[in-house]
Protein backbone atom coordinates (compact mmCIF):
# COMPACT_ATOMS: atom_id res chain seq x y z
CA UNK A 1 0.00 0.00 0.00
CA UNK A 2 1.55 3.25 -1.06
CA UNK A 3 1.94 5.39 2.46
CA UNK A 4 -1.12 6.00 4.51
CA UNK A 5 -3.49 7.98 2.99
CA UNK A 6 -4.15 11.12 4.88
CA UNK A 7 0.03 11.43 5.67
CA UNK A 8 1.82 13.57 3.50
CA UNK A 9 5.08 12.96 1.99
CA UNK A 10 7.71 15.08 2.71
CA UNK A 11 10.06 15.68 -0.08
CA UNK A 12 13.10 17.02 -0.61
CA UNK A 13 13.38 20.87 -0.92
CA UNK A 14 9.99 20.19 -2.15
CA UNK A 15 6.60 21.37 -0.15
CA UNK A 16 4.46 18.19 1.50
CA UNK A 17 2.63 16.24 -1.22
CA UNK A 18 -0.76 14.96 0.44
CA UNK A 19 -1.52 11.08 -0.88
CA UNK A 20 -4.77 11.68 1.61
CA UNK A 21 -8.50 11.20 1.64
CA UNK A 22 -9.90 14.87 0.18
CA UNK A 23 -10.22 17.49 2.44
CA UNK A 24 -12.51 19.42 -0.19
CA UNK A 25 -15.68 18.27 -0.61
CA UNK A 26 -17.34 17.81 -4.17
CA UNK A 27 -20.82 18.62 -4.84
CA UNK A 28 -21.29 16.60 -7.80
CA UNK A 29 -24.93 17.63 -7.83
CA UNK A 30 -27.28 16.12 -10.23
CA UNK A 31 -30.03 17.94 -12.30
CA UNK A 32 -32.31 15.50 -9.86
CA UNK A 33 -31.36 17.18 -7.18
CA UNK A 34 -31.73 20.73 -7.71
CA UNK A 35 -34.88 21.44 -5.71
CA UNK A 36 -33.89 19.46 -2.51
CA UNK A 37 -31.02 20.11 -0.41
CA UNK A 38 -27.66 18.55 -1.01
CA UNK A 39 -25.45 21.06 0.50
CA UNK A 40 -24.04 19.03 3.93
CA UNK A 41 -24.63 20.67 7.17
CA UNK A 42 -21.98 23.13 8.10
CA UNK A 43 -19.17 21.47 10.29
CA UNK A 44 -15.65 21.24 11.09
CA UNK A 45 -14.47 17.62 10.39
CA UNK A 46 -13.04 16.73 6.76
CA UNK A 47 -13.75 14.15 4.71
CA UNK A 48 -10.79 11.93 6.02
CA UNK A 49 -11.74 12.45 9.91
CA UNK A 50 -15.33 11.92 9.95
CA UNK A 51 -14.63 8.53 7.88
CA UNK A 52 -11.71 7.63 10.87
CA UNK A 53 -14.43 8.45 13.04
CA UNK A 54 -16.95 6.47 11.70
CA UNK A 55 -14.75 3.52 11.54
CA UNK A 56 -13.64 3.61 15.45
CA UNK A 57 -17.48 3.73 15.57
CA UNK A 58 -18.48 0.42 13.90
CA UNK A 59 -15.65 -1.23 16.32
CA UNK A 60 -17.85 0.42 19.23
CA UNK A 61 -21.07 -1.15 17.51
CA UNK A 62 -19.41 -4.70 16.98
CA UNK A 63 -18.20 -4.71 20.54
CA UNK A 64 -22.09 -3.82 21.95
CA UNK A 65 -24.42 -5.96 20.12
CA UNK A 66 -24.85 -8.98 17.54
CA UNK A 67 -24.53 -8.04 14.01
CA UNK A 68 -24.48 -10.45 11.04
CA UNK A 69 -21.28 -11.97 9.67
CA UNK A 70 -20.85 -9.89 6.09
CA UNK A 71 -20.22 -14.06 4.67
CA UNK A 72 -24.47 -13.95 5.48
CA UNK A 73 -27.03 -13.93 2.70
CA UNK A 74 -28.61 -11.17 4.20
CA UNK A 75 -26.28 -8.70 4.56
CA UNK A 76 -24.75 -9.65 1.14
CA UNK A 77 -28.28 -9.23 -0.27
CA UNK A 78 -28.64 -5.76 1.89
CA UNK A 79 -24.97 -4.75 0.31
CA UNK A 80 -25.95 -5.15 -2.83
CA UNK A 81 -29.52 -3.04 -2.64
CA UNK A 82 -27.18 -0.68 -0.94
CA UNK A 83 -24.44 -0.34 -3.37
CA UNK A 84 -27.21 0.24 -6.19
CA UNK A 85 -29.07 2.88 -4.26
CA UNK A 86 -25.66 4.83 -3.05
CA UNK A 87 -24.71 5.07 -7.03
CA UNK A 88 -27.17 7.75 -7.06
CA UNK A 89 -26.39 9.58 -3.94
CA UNK A 90 -25.19 13.17 -4.91
CA UNK A 91 -22.36 15.02 -3.32
CA UNK A 92 -19.01 13.65 -1.93
CA UNK A 93 -18.29 10.00 -2.99
CA UNK A 94 -18.23 8.40 0.54
CA UNK A 95 -16.89 4.68 0.79
CA UNK A 96 -20.14 3.33 1.50
CA UNK A 97 -20.71 0.08 3.48
CA UNK A 98 -23.20 -1.80 4.82
CA UNK A 99 -23.90 -4.24 7.72
CA UNK A 100 -27.02 -5.85 9.44
CA UNK A 101 -27.56 -5.32 13.23
CA UNK A 102 -29.17 -8.82 14.29
CA UNK A 103 -31.44 -6.82 16.84
CA UNK A 104 -35.75 -7.44 16.23
CA UNK A 105 -36.43 -4.06 16.82
CA UNK A 106 -37.11 -1.80 13.54
CA UNK A 107 -34.28 0.83 12.66
CA UNK A 108 -31.70 1.70 10.97
CA UNK A 109 -28.84 4.10 10.99
CA UNK A 110 -26.11 5.99 9.82
CA UNK A 111 -22.04 6.51 10.90
CA UNK A 112 -20.23 9.55 9.98
CA UNK A 113 -18.07 8.24 6.14
CA UNK A 114 -20.64 6.02 5.17
CA UNK A 115 -21.22 3.28 7.07
CA UNK A 116 -24.63 1.88 7.35
CA UNK A 117 -26.04 -0.37 9.90
CA UNK A 118 -30.27 -1.63 9.44
CA UNK A 119 -32.10 -3.26 12.01
CA UNK A 120 -33.03 -7.21 10.95
CA UNK A 121 -36.95 -5.93 12.31
CA UNK A 122 -36.42 -3.53 9.73
CA UNK A 123 -36.02 -6.13 6.70
CA UNK A 124 -38.81 -8.15 8.71
CA UNK A 125 -41.11 -4.98 8.84
CA UNK A 126 -40.60 -4.20 5.35
CA UNK A 127 -43.37 -5.69 2.55
CA UNK A 128 -41.83 -5.07 -0.66
CA UNK A 129 -37.82 -4.23 -1.87
CA UNK A 130 -38.69 -0.38 -2.86
CA UNK A 131 -40.09 -0.14 0.99
CA UNK A 132 -36.49 -1.05 2.22
CA UNK A 133 -34.85 0.42 0.09
CA UNK A 134 -36.54 3.78 1.01
CA UNK A 135 -35.47 3.65 4.65
CA UNK A 136 -31.57 2.78 3.41
CA UNK A 137 -31.89 5.97 0.59
CA UNK A 138 -32.87 8.25 3.90
CA UNK A 139 -30.02 6.99 5.86
CA UNK A 140 -28.08 7.26 2.64
CA UNK A 141 -28.99 11.06 2.66
CA UNK A 142 -28.25 11.93 6.20
CA UNK A 143 -24.56 10.43 5.27
CA UNK A 144 -24.75 12.70 2.48
CA UNK A 145 -25.89 15.72 4.53
CA UNK A 146 -23.72 14.81 7.31
CA UNK A 147 -25.96 15.25 10.16
CA UNK A 148 -24.87 12.70 12.70
CA UNK A 149 -21.51 14.96 12.62
CA UNK A 150 -23.58 17.85 13.02
CA UNK A 151 -25.31 16.64 15.72
CA UNK A 152 -22.64 15.63 17.83
CA UNK A 153 -20.64 18.47 16.61
CA UNK A 154 -23.53 20.92 18.34
CA UNK A 155 -23.27 18.97 21.58
CA UNK A 156 -20.98 20.48 23.56
CA UNK A 157 -20.92 18.31 27.24
CA UNK A 158 -18.86 15.60 25.25
CA UNK A 159 -16.41 15.13 22.52
CA UNK A 160 -16.88 14.21 18.85
CA UNK A 161 -15.70 10.60 18.89
CA UNK A 162 -17.95 10.27 22.08
CA UNK A 163 -20.73 11.46 20.65
CA UNK A 164 -20.54 8.98 17.93
CA UNK A 165 -20.07 5.85 20.36
CA UNK A 166 -23.18 7.34 21.47
CA UNK A 167 -24.85 6.98 18.34
CA UNK A 168 -23.99 3.49 18.05
CA UNK A 169 -25.45 2.73 21.24
CA UNK A 170 -28.13 4.85 21.17
CA UNK A 171 -29.62 4.74 17.77
CA UNK A 172 -29.31 0.59 17.91
CA UNK A 173 -31.23 -0.25 20.97
CA UNK A 174 -32.56 3.01 22.07
CA UNK A 175 -34.32 4.23 25.70
CA UNK A 176 -32.73 2.76 28.60
CA UNK A 177 -31.27 0.06 26.58
CA UNK A 178 -29.24 2.87 24.68
CA UNK A 179 -27.91 4.41 28.15
CA UNK A 180 -26.76 1.27 29.43
CA UNK A 181 -24.89 0.73 26.50
CA UNK A 182 -23.59 4.32 26.41
CA UNK A 183 -22.03 4.05 29.61
CA UNK A 184 -20.75 0.55 28.76
CA UNK A 185 -18.09 2.32 26.11
CA UNK A 186 -17.41 4.85 28.81
CA UNK A 187 -20.16 7.68 27.91
CA UNK A 188 -22.20 8.97 30.81
CA UNK A 189 -23.74 11.99 28.93
CA UNK A 190 -27.18 12.31 27.72
CA UNK A 191 -28.38 10.93 24.50
CA UNK A 192 -30.94 13.76 23.92
CA UNK A 193 -28.65 15.10 20.85
CA UNK A 194 -28.68 11.65 19.21
CA UNK A 195 -32.39 11.92 17.88
CA UNK A 196 -32.49 13.41 14.36
CA UNK A 197 -34.45 16.86 14.30
CA UNK A 198 -37.63 17.12 12.52
CA UNK A 199 -35.59 19.57 9.96
CA UNK A 200 -32.98 17.05 8.75
CA UNK A 201 -34.92 14.57 8.86
CA UNK A 202 -37.39 15.96 6.07
CA UNK A 203 -34.57 16.88 4.01
CA UNK A 204 -33.46 13.29 4.21
CA UNK A 205 -36.85 12.50 3.04
CA UNK A 206 -36.37 14.73 0.49
CA UNK A 207 -33.13 13.76 -0.70
CA UNK A 208 -34.17 10.07 0.01
CA UNK A 209 -36.82 10.36 -2.13
CA UNK A 210 -34.32 11.31 -5.51
CA UNK A 211 -32.11 8.31 -5.21
CA UNK A 212 -34.96 6.14 -4.85
CA UNK A 213 -36.51 7.71 -8.03
CA UNK A 214 -33.12 7.95 -9.86
CA UNK A 215 -32.75 4.17 -8.74
CA UNK A 216 -35.71 2.92 -10.15
CA UNK A 217 -38.05 2.36 -7.35
CA UNK A 218 -41.16 3.90 -6.34
CA UNK A 219 -40.59 6.84 -4.61
CA UNK A 220 -43.82 6.78 -2.35
CA UNK A 221 -42.94 3.37 -0.65
CA UNK A 222 -40.43 5.89 1.83
CA UNK A 223 -43.84 7.24 3.18
CA UNK A 224 -45.59 3.91 2.95
CA UNK A 225 -42.86 2.27 5.68
CA UNK A 226 -43.66 5.15 7.64
CA UNK A 227 -47.28 4.50 7.62
CA UNK A 228 -47.15 0.84 7.91
CA UNK A 229 -44.96 1.52 11.30
CA UNK A 230 -46.71 4.31 12.44
CA UNK A 231 -50.50 1.93 12.39
CA UNK A 232 -48.91 -0.77 13.84
CA UNK A 233 -47.18 0.94 16.50
CA UNK A 234 -48.18 4.50 16.93
CA UNK A 235 -46.59 7.79 17.07
CA UNK A 236 -43.33 7.39 18.60
CA UNK A 237 -43.61 4.08 19.63
CA UNK A 238 -41.84 2.50 16.99
CA UNK A 239 -37.68 2.90 18.10
CA UNK A 240 -37.36 4.20 14.59
CA UNK A 241 -39.93 6.20 14.83
CA UNK A 242 -38.93 7.42 18.06
CA UNK A 243 -35.29 8.53 16.52
CA UNK A 244 -36.73 9.38 12.94
CA UNK A 245 -39.63 12.20 14.41
CA UNK A 246 -42.41 12.58 12.11
CA UNK A 247 -41.80 16.35 10.67
CA UNK A 248 -45.38 17.00 10.10
CA UNK A 249 -47.65 15.39 6.68
CA UNK A 250 -44.76 13.23 5.73
CA UNK A 251 -46.80 11.28 3.32
CA UNK A 252 -48.18 14.83 1.97
CA UNK A 253 -45.03 16.20 1.19
CA UNK A 254 -43.36 13.10 -0.10
CA UNK A 255 -46.71 12.86 -2.04
CA UNK A 256 -45.87 16.15 -3.58
CA UNK A 257 -42.20 16.01 -4.25
CA UNK A 258 -42.94 12.86 -6.12
CA UNK A 259 -45.62 14.63 -8.39
CA UNK A 260 -42.88 16.98 -9.75
CA UNK A 261 -40.48 14.29 -11.20
CA UNK A 262 -41.19 13.07 -14.43
CA UNK A 263 -43.26 10.14 -14.32
CA UNK A 264 -42.70 6.42 -14.43
CA UNK A 265 -44.17 3.60 -16.26
CA UNK A 266 -42.51 0.59 -14.57
CA UNK A 267 -41.34 1.45 -10.99
CA UNK A 268 -39.65 -1.31 -8.79
CA UNK A 269 -41.84 -2.16 -6.36
CA UNK A 270 -40.41 -6.16 -5.39
CA UNK A 271 -37.82 -8.30 -6.91
CA UNK A 272 -37.29 -11.96 -6.32
CA UNK A 273 -33.93 -11.29 -4.08
CA UNK A 274 -36.12 -9.53 -1.67
CA UNK A 275 -38.93 -12.83 -1.78
CA UNK A 276 -36.12 -15.04 -1.32
CA UNK A 277 -34.46 -13.22 1.53
CA UNK A 278 -38.11 -12.49 3.13
CA UNK A 279 -38.55 -15.99 3.62
CA UNK A 280 -35.42 -16.67 5.23
CA UNK A 281 -35.41 -13.98 7.77
CA UNK A 282 -39.03 -15.54 9.04
CA UNK A 283 -36.80 -18.54 10.09
CA UNK A 284 -33.85 -16.76 11.46
CA UNK A 285 -33.60 -15.41 15.26
CA UNK A 286 -33.00 -11.59 16.41
CA UNK A 287 -32.17 -10.46 19.60
CA UNK A 288 -34.54 -7.96 21.70
CA UNK A 289 -32.69 -5.31 23.04
CA UNK A 290 -33.47 -6.27 26.45
CA UNK A 291 -31.27 -9.64 25.41
CA UNK A 292 -28.81 -6.92 23.47
CA UNK A 293 -28.48 -5.30 26.80
CA UNK A 294 -28.35 -8.70 28.81
CA UNK A 295 -25.24 -9.60 26.79
CA UNK A 296 -26.95 -12.96 26.07
CA UNK A 297 -25.47 -12.91 22.51
CA UNK A 298 -21.91 -12.76 23.76
CA UNK A 299 -22.38 -16.36 25.31
CA UNK A 300 -23.78 -17.97 21.92
CA UNK A 301 -21.08 -16.88 19.88
CA UNK A 302 -20.59 -13.12 19.70
CA UNK A 303 -19.66 -11.14 16.55
CA UNK A 304 -17.13 -11.81 13.93
CA UNK A 305 -14.89 -8.75 13.03
CA UNK A 306 -16.50 -6.86 9.98
CA UNK A 307 -14.08 -8.11 6.67
CA UNK A 308 -12.35 -5.43 4.95
CA UNK A 309 -14.61 -4.04 1.67
CA UNK A 310 -13.75 -5.88 -1.60
CA UNK A 311 -12.08 -3.24 -3.81
CA UNK A 312 -14.42 -3.20 -6.89
CA UNK A 313 -11.87 -3.55 -9.85
CA UNK A 314 -14.33 -3.63 -12.54
CA UNK A 315 -13.58 -0.54 -15.38
CA UNK A 316 -15.59 -1.61 -18.21
CA UNK A 317 -18.48 0.78 -17.55
CA UNK A 318 -19.19 4.20 -18.25
CA UNK A 319 -15.96 6.71 -17.76
CA UNK A 320 -15.96 10.86 -16.76
CA UNK A 321 -13.57 13.78 -17.02
CA UNK A 322 -12.05 14.62 -13.25
CA UNK A 323 -11.13 17.90 -13.42
CA UNK A 324 -8.37 18.82 -11.08
CA UNK A 325 -6.00 21.93 -10.54
CA UNK A 326 -4.02 22.58 -13.54
CA UNK A 327 -5.00 19.11 -14.79
CA UNK A 328 -7.71 16.50 -16.16
CA UNK A 329 -7.89 12.71 -15.73
CA UNK A 330 -10.13 10.20 -17.80
CA UNK A 331 -11.74 7.98 -14.32
CA UNK A 332 -14.03 4.88 -14.42
CA UNK A 333 -17.62 6.58 -13.35
CA UNK A 334 -17.61 4.51 -10.16
CA UNK A 335 -14.21 5.61 -8.80
CA UNK A 336 -14.10 7.97 -5.80
CA UNK A 337 -11.92 11.78 -5.75
CA UNK A 338 -10.65 12.81 -2.77
CA UNK A 339 -9.09 16.31 -2.86
CA UNK A 340 -5.83 17.15 -1.22
CA UNK A 341 -4.09 19.95 -0.22
CA UNK A 342 -1.55 21.91 -2.61
CA UNK A 343 -2.72 20.40 -5.88
CA UNK A 344 -3.23 16.69 -4.61
CA UNK A 345 -5.73 13.98 -5.39
CA UNK A 346 -6.45 10.33 -5.25
CA UNK A 347 -8.38 8.02 -7.39
CA UNK A 348 -9.29 4.98 -6.07
CA UNK A 349 -12.26 2.43 -6.84
CA UNK A 350 -14.81 1.42 -3.80
CA UNK A 351 -12.69 -0.61 -1.39
CA UNK A 352 -9.61 0.65 -2.88
CA UNK A 353 -8.45 2.62 0.48
CA UNK A 354 -8.02 0.31 3.11
CA UNK A 355 -7.21 0.83 7.18
CA UNK A 356 -4.07 -0.02 8.23
CA UNK A 357 -3.02 -1.95 11.11
CA UNK A 358 -2.27 1.96 13.18
CA UNK A 359 -5.78 2.85 12.07
CA UNK A 360 -4.62 5.12 9.11
CA UNK A 361 -5.89 4.62 5.83
CA UNK A 362 -3.62 3.54 2.68
CA UNK A 363 -4.30 3.27 -1.13
CA UNK A 364 -4.36 -0.70 -2.26
CA UNK A 365 -5.96 0.49 -5.82
CA UNK A 366 -5.65 3.66 -6.97
CA UNK A 367 -3.95 6.98 -8.28
CA UNK A 368 -2.35 9.82 -6.51
CA UNK A 369 -1.58 12.46 -7.97
CA UNK A 370 0.56 15.89 -6.72
CA UNK A 371 3.18 17.95 -7.49
CA UNK A 372 7.12 17.88 -7.01
CA UNK A 373 9.40 20.64 -7.65
CA UNK A 374 12.47 19.37 -8.52
CA UNK A 375 15.73 20.69 -6.72
CA UNK A 376 16.74 23.21 -9.47
CA UNK A 377 14.78 24.86 -12.29
CA UNK A 378 15.45 23.86 -15.63
CA UNK A 379 16.12 20.05 -14.59
CA UNK A 380 15.37 17.21 -17.18
CA UNK A 381 12.41 15.18 -16.69
CA UNK A 382 14.14 12.01 -16.08
CA UNK A 383 16.76 13.45 -13.61
CA UNK A 384 13.77 15.06 -11.32
CA UNK A 385 11.87 11.19 -12.09
CA UNK A 386 14.97 9.65 -10.50
CA UNK A 387 15.09 12.28 -8.00
CA UNK A 388 11.60 11.92 -6.88
CA UNK A 389 11.79 8.08 -6.64
CA UNK A 390 14.52 8.70 -4.63
CA UNK A 391 12.50 10.93 -2.00
CA UNK A 392 9.53 8.73 -2.22
CA UNK A 393 11.91 5.89 -0.80
CA UNK A 394 12.35 7.16 2.07
CA UNK A 395 9.44 7.30 2.96
CA UNK A 396 8.91 3.40 1.11
CA UNK A 397 12.28 1.93 2.19
CA UNK A 398 11.15 -1.30 0.04
CA UNK A 399 10.49 0.08 -2.68
CA UNK A 400 12.37 -0.71 -5.70
CA UNK A 401 13.11 1.60 -9.18
CA UNK A 402 12.96 0.09 -12.56
CA UNK A 403 13.91 1.43 -16.00
CA UNK A 404 12.48 4.66 -17.26
CA UNK A 405 10.40 5.05 -20.44
CA UNK A 406 8.89 7.86 -22.57
CA UNK A 407 5.11 7.86 -22.24
CA UNK A 408 2.54 10.19 -24.21
CA UNK A 409 -0.11 11.80 -22.64
CA UNK A 410 -2.92 14.33 -24.10
CA UNK A 411 -0.27 16.76 -25.79
CA UNK A 412 2.28 16.25 -23.13
CA UNK A 413 4.98 13.89 -23.48
CA UNK A 414 6.38 12.79 -19.74
CA UNK A 415 9.09 9.96 -18.41
CA UNK A 416 7.58 7.00 -16.41
CA UNK A 417 9.25 4.26 -14.04
CA UNK A 418 7.63 0.95 -13.11
CA UNK A 419 8.34 0.52 -9.02
CA UNK A 420 7.95 -2.87 -7.20
CA UNK A 421 8.08 -3.17 -3.39
CA UNK A 422 7.93 -6.83 -2.44
CA UNK A 423 7.13 -6.02 1.27
CA UNK A 424 4.49 -3.81 1.28
CA UNK A 425 0.60 -5.84 0.83
CA UNK A 426 2.03 -7.82 4.25
CA UNK A 427 4.66 -8.92 1.91
CA UNK A 428 2.10 -9.95 -1.33
CA UNK A 429 4.05 -6.87 -2.85
CA UNK A 430 2.60 -4.22 -5.18
CA UNK A 431 3.26 -2.23 -8.14
CA UNK A 432 3.44 1.35 -8.06
CA UNK A 433 3.71 2.93 -11.88
CA UNK A 434 5.08 6.65 -11.19
CA UNK A 435 4.60 8.96 -14.47
CA UNK A 436 5.61 12.56 -14.74
CA UNK A 437 4.50 15.35 -17.14
CA UNK A 438 6.06 19.12 -17.17
CA UNK A 439 4.18 21.94 -16.36
CA UNK A 440 4.65 25.65 -17.56
CA UNK A 441 6.04 26.69 -14.19
CA UNK A 442 8.57 24.76 -14.00
CA UNK A 443 7.12 22.17 -11.54
CA UNK A 444 6.23 18.65 -12.42
CA UNK A 445 2.41 17.00 -12.07
CA UNK A 446 3.05 13.03 -10.93
CA UNK A 447 0.71 10.21 -11.18
CA UNK A 448 1.42 7.19 -9.14
CA UNK A 449 -0.83 4.09 -10.36
CA UNK A 450 -0.54 1.75 -7.31
CA UNK A 451 -1.91 -1.56 -6.99
CA UNK A 452 -0.77 -5.05 -5.52
CA UNK A 453 1.66 -7.13 -7.40
CA UNK A 454 -0.45 -10.23 -8.71
CA UNK A 455 -3.77 -7.98 -10.11
CA UNK A 456 -1.51 -4.79 -11.47
CA UNK A 457 -1.52 -6.25 -14.89
CA UNK A 458 -5.70 -6.86 -14.74
CA UNK A 459 -5.38 -2.76 -13.76
CA UNK A 460 -2.53 -2.23 -16.14
CA UNK A 461 -5.61 -1.68 -19.08
CA UNK A 462 -7.46 1.43 -17.12
CA UNK A 463 -4.17 3.12 -16.18
CA UNK A 464 -2.43 3.46 -19.64
CA UNK A 465 -6.45 4.54 -20.51
CA UNK A 466 -5.99 6.75 -17.66
CA UNK A 467 -1.99 7.76 -18.30
CA UNK A 468 -3.02 8.87 -21.87
CA UNK A 469 -6.18 11.08 -21.18
CA UNK A 470 -4.00 13.43 -19.09
CA UNK A 471 -4.05 17.30 -20.13
CA UNK A 472 -1.77 19.68 -18.45
CA UNK A 473 -2.72 23.32 -17.67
Amino acid sequence: MLRSVGEPVKLKNSAPVALLIAIAFLLQVQAGFAKVKTEPCKNNYTPEQQIQLGQQAVQQVYKQMPVLPDSSPVTKYIQQLGKKLTAYAPGYKWPYNFHVANVADINAFALPGGTIFVNFGTIQAAETEAQLAGVMAHEISHVVLQHSVCNAEKEQKVGILAGIGQIAAGVLLGGAAGQLAAQGIGITAGLGFLKMSRGAEKEADMLGVHILYDAGYDPRAMAQFFEILQAKYGEGDAQFLSDHPNPGNRTEYIGQEVDTLPAKTNYIKTTPAFTSIKAQVAKMHAYTAKQVQSGVWKKEGGNQQPSKPTADLNTSGDWRTVQGRDFTIEAPNTWQVYNGQNGGATLAPTGGIVQQANGSPAVMYGVVTGIYRPQRQGMELSAALNGFVADVQHDNPGLVPGNQADVQGNGVKGRSMLCHNPQANSGQGERDWIVMFPQADGNIRYFVFVAPTKTFDQMKPAFERMMKSVAIG
